[in-house]
């Protein structure tokens, strides 16, 4: 799809995701357009009912199909499976950098923190379907550096009922992280702090 027509939908389905991770989805990306949804199975979206924004504000409603067979479920924990909780405060950090990015923030998504996790229930082989919403709270582009910062509230409901609350999450795009080269060594393939 085109870049204006992505900037313009109000909703994902799970192809569109995929390509969306594998740099596919636009065919006509905007110079540093580098944002990338983790591929499978790390994706822990299947689709995005809704993606909205009112100002520097917005919500999106986004839902994963449980499937017994998930990766997560045969290593944490034998004899006891349950998907992570970290999996799930991932869920959220995935859909907030793309909110950057639908909003046409250029550059590479990074997970920053949040305040507070509250789990209050779990996810097991047989649950159906886990629907993350996520109301931003605050979208900003940083002009001196050109990157941009969201911050957002998630709940996590599995089969409808509410298992977890993260109180601001915070994602940011920055320009010039991208390591696109790897395997091989090159400006961008140690990690540490990122310059300012």
């Amino acid at each position: 799809m085109k870049y204006q027509e992505f900037m313009e939908r109000d909703h994902f389905k799970f192809e569109e995701l995929m390509a969306f991770a594998y740099g596919t989805l636009v065919t006509d990306p905007p110079a540093d357009f580098d944002a990338r949804l983790p591929a499978p199975p790390f994706l822990m979206l299947d689709r995005i009912l809704s993606i909205e924004s009112k100002g520097n504000q917005g919500k999106i409603i986004a839902e994963q199909n449980i499937r017994m067979d998930a990766w997560y479920f045969q290593c944490h924990m034998p004899g006891d499976p349950v998907q992570p909780g970290c999996l799930c405060v991932d869920a959220i950090w995935q859909l907030l950098g793309f909110y950057c990015i639908w909003r046409g923030a250029l550059g590479s998504g990074r997970a920053l923190g949040c305040s507070e996790i509250s789990f209050n229930g779990q996810i097991r082989p047989y649950n159906k379907c886990a629907r993350y919403e996520v109301d931003v709270r605050r979208y900003s582009r940083l002009k001196d550096s050109g990157a941009t910062v969201v911050i957002g509230d998630g709940r996590i409901y599995i089969d409808d009922e509410l298992i977890a609350t993260i109180a601001q999450a915070r994602t940011g795009v920055f320009r010039d992280i991208a390591y696109r080269d790897y395997p091989l060594r090159s400006q961008n393939s140690v990690g540490g702090i990122m310059q300012r």
